[in-house]
């Protein structure tokens, strides 16, 4: 989630972009983005210290290795993830003022709110869908997720290096629409599609500006792709479409922050921040600088009638396979055959 190239951090995960010495943010690059947290500045005068992250299972084991935050961003299959290692608390939602404006479907699950308290507040979410040159790739040929094993292709795809996100794009390849309850020949099925899928990948990129400048840079045509990687595409004026309706269909996720138990900073300051996010007025930079939705009705309502809404983040007329908190023992399997597949087994 991605302004610039984003070099992976060592595992200290020493912040990138250090402001408030008081609050650091764990975050996928490109949310430093002051516009979409304007009223924490408005309060204190500078934006939080970033560091920053290219993948949920990254994230996940440089907090559990010892690196020290005050909020992560993870996207909703992580959660449980963290919760169940120890390392977060629930959020006090009396000192949230927005809380009861997100939307109750990003909150329709025991892991994020059970009798202990609120332990996600959802924030931002989108689609992970097929970005194309348009000038190179006919439209027919992204019809079908099928474009991603075509050999006509080879060596002109690009994935990302995000276990969920290509699940979601193997499942949905070989028709599963829900992957709650996936059976083994279900699995099966998926992982060798991705190992077709994987002949034709001449990169896999760890953050969307990497996808962006693959295609930018004529190296690819085709990538399996979140809404920010056309929206930076789309300012470049790069040709590229975004489509959310091959037969087969495409994938919605979502994200928000987790509060770390016994932070070393400012349990205040993390608050103001979540309030911060929550403010309608967040809504717009948050489309604008990366192409995402936000989670609040009264936010998401301020830019019902932006193009982009309607480009990337609408209903579509198509399966969606929703990217919600799925078993972790399959997850964890996911994991370990994809970095077997990327390892050409």
């Amino acid at each position: 989630m991605r302004l610039l190239t984003t070099t992976i951090l060592a595992a200290a995960a020493l912040p990138a972009y250090a402001a408030d010495p008081e609050f650091t943010v764990f975050d996928w690059a490109g949310f430093e983005e002051p516009s979409i947290f304007q009223a924490y500045i408005d309060q204190h005068g500078t934006g939080p210290t970033y560091a920053f992250y290219g993948d949920d299972d990254e994230a996940f084991q440089k907090v559990a290795s010892g690196f020290r935050a005050d909020v992560i961003h993870p996207c909703s299959q992580m959660v449980g993830k963290y919760r169940d290692a120890g390392l977060i608390e629930p959020w006090d939602t009396t000192r949230i003022p927005n809380f009861e404006q997100i939307e109750e479907r990003f909150l329709d699950s025991e892991v994020f709110r059970d009798d202990e308290g609120v332990w996600f507040i959802p924030t931002d979410w989108g689609a992970t869908a097929i970005a194309y040159n348009t000038e190179t790739v006919p439209a027919e040929d992204v019809a079908s997720l099928q474009v991603f094993t075509d050999a006509k292709y080879q060596g002109r795809t690009s994935l990302p290096d995000s276990s969920d996100d290509v699940w979601a794009l193997a499942y949905l390849a070989t028709g599963v629409t829900d992957w709650d309850d996936v059976s083994d020949d279900q699995f099966q099925a998926a992982a060798d599609w991705l190992r077709q899928a994987h002949q034709n990948v001449m990169a896999y990129w760890s953050d969307p500006s990497e996808q962006a400048q693959l295609m930018a840079s004529g190296a690819v045509d085709i990538a399996w792709s979140w809404n920010d990687g056309v929206v930076y595409l789309q300012a470049d004026d790069y040709p590229v479409g975004f489509q959310r309706e091959p037969v087969e269909g495409s994938s919605t996720f979502f994200c928000g922050y987790v509060n770390v138990k016994d932070a070393p900073g400012s349990e205040d300051k993390a608050y103001d921040f979540i309030n911060a996010w929550l403010e309608p007025s967040a809504a717009k930079p948050l489309l604008d600088t990366i192409g995402y939705g936000h989670t609040s009705a009264e936010a998401m309502a301020t830019i019902t009638d932006e193009p982009a809404v309607a480009e990337g983040l609408a209903d579509i007329d198509a399966p969606v396979l929703a990217q919600t908190p799925n078993d972790p023992a399959l997850r964890q399997r996911q994991l370990a055959e994809f970095e077997r597949i990327k390892a050409g087994f």
